[in-house]
């Protein structure tokens, strides 16, 4: 009898080997990495500088709402 793992790695192909991405696979995935985490941090300083704001003006519970 087999486990609930050893059914579950059949039932999604676990045992599976993947195929090594392509380099332009790999070229797409950066790109795209990189995408996002230029988005993240203009967000986030965006949002270090409303903090900023809220705490100058003595609005500590607008500061807590941006957090």
């Amino acid at each position: 009898m087999k486990s609930a793992y050893e059914l579950a790695m059949e039932r999604f192909g676990g045992d599976d080997e993947s195929e090594p991405l392509s380099k332009d696979q790999k070229a797409e995935i950066a790109e795209i990495s990189s995408k996002y985490k230029a988005k993240i941090a203009e967000r986030t300083i965006f949002l270090e500088k409303n903090i900023a704001d809220s705490l100058a003006s003595g609005d500590e519970e607008g500061a807590d709402k941006i957090r």
